[in-house]
């Protein structure tokens, strides 16, 4: 019954969020000729981080109805529950007051809800880095670190809330162009100091668990230490490259981040991360290495040899695909040693074998070297041999 009840609480969250975010996007599109330019969220990067938000309380749903006594499912739930609110408070405000003047109720309640309500959010995602991947803090001696990140969140909803209750008359001062001054400034500037306090002492939290943990638990962070590796790379991706494109990939790396979460959370294929980690890692490389080739033969072609640059472009080409496999499966080889020694290890193992297999004739010993092959290779519990006796 209780598993029951958590799963209809959780999957009412989630509609709830998904609805209200919908909800949203559909007043966005609606008034997208009608509000100005520096307003609308009918972009690309708008659009995308919606979608995105939309995945923080479906994962809530998935984590919190089949693993309810862990906190981390009910921390995406609200977060989403934030999200959702923020993602319909703002369409809202601005059809109310800007498209549609005194069409709506309320406007300037949802303008104010839009410019704090996300701290909620902020909030919950410094608690996720406290208490990933069981729910609970590593030991007793962390929950001084947890009061001051819950403190330091609070002040800084505090401070983001009254800068947004000063801005009461000019509701889309905060989310416009011109930057809001004076005391507004000052408590946005206070806000969000405590915000990075609060996130820097989970995510020491976080990177201290790794550091320390071994077996299950190693396998959990590490899905979670894989995503969020890719997410930094493409944010600061982002940074020197503004386009659209990289927005969408921003946004798809934040889906990774919530997916590996769920699965170090659900223990899904739980052991296939160092696998993940080594074959994003060589194909990574290895299309480093050919983009670099490419690049430096259509240069050495077309500058120093003077051919025409669709001979060049098209040899390249060919040099590049021609390098593919050999060079990737140079490449996997030293990955594979690095990060993924157990498979390279077995491969070894399993190869050895295949070498001897072919000058053994006797039975008996094919029979103890599989057996001991397998147990190095696989290390199961227990060992059996069977061999048809035919005449």
């Amino acid at each position: 019954m209780r598993a029951r009840t958590a799963r209809w609480v959780a999957g009412c969250a989630a509609a709830g969020s998904v609805a209200l975010i919908g909800g949203g996007l559909a007043l966005t599109y609606a008034d997208r000729h009608l509000v100005p330019a520096s307003l609308t969220n009918w972009t690309v990067s708008g659009v995308s981080g919606q979608l995105v938000n939309m995945a923080v309380p479906v994962t809530g749903f998935v984590l919190a109805s089949r693993r309810p006594e862990n906190r981390i499912g009910w921390l995406f739930l609200v977060a989403g529950l934030a999200l959702g609110l923020d993602g319909f408070s703002s369409p809202y405000a601005l059809h109310a007051l800007v498209a549609a003047p005194g069409s709506l109720p309320a406007g300037r309640v949802f303008a104010w809800l839009s410019n704090w309500g996300w701290m909620i959010a902020v909030a919950m995602l410094g608690f996720l880095f406290l208490l990933f991947p069981t729910g609970q803090l590593r030991s007793r001696g962390w929950r001084p670190a947890a009061w001051f990140a819950g403190g330091a969140f609070a002040l800084a909803t505090a401070c983001i809330l009254t800068a947004a209750s000063s801005e009461w008359a000019h509701p889309f001062a905060m989310s416009g162009p011109a930057s809001p001054g004076g005391l507004t400034a000052l408590f946005f500037l206070v806000g969000a100091l405590l915000i990075s306090a609060g996130l820097l002492v989970s995510v020491v939290a976080l990177v201290v668990r790794f550091a320390k943990s071994s077996g299950e638990e190693r396998l959990q962070l590490k899905w979670c230490a894989a995503a969020a590796l890719v997410l930094a790379v493409v944010f600061v991706t982002s940074i020197w490259v503004s386009s659209a494109a990289v927005n969408v990939l921003q946004s798809l790396a934040f889906v990774g981040v919530w997916t590996a979460i769920a699965v170090a959370v659900l223990k899904y294929r739980l052991y296939d991360i160092d696998r993940v980690i080594s074959r994003t890692l060589a194909y990574a490389i290895v299309t480093g290495l050919l983009v670099g080739v490419y690049a430096g033969l259509v240069l050495l072609a077309t500058q120093v040899f003077q051919f025409h640059n669709t001979v060049a472009v098209a040899a390249s080409t060919l040099v590049a695909a021609a390098l593919f496999n050999p060079l990737r499966r140079r490449v996997q080889e030293m990955v594979d040693r690095r990060f993924n020694r157990a498979r390279y290890d077995a491969e070894r193992t399993v190869a050895a074998f295949t070498a001897r297999l072919k000058e053994t004739v006797d039975l008996d010993s094919v029979r103890d070297d599989l057996a001991t092959v397998v147990d190095q290779a696989l290390e199961p519990a227990h060992i059996s041999v069977w061999i048809s006796q035919q005449s």
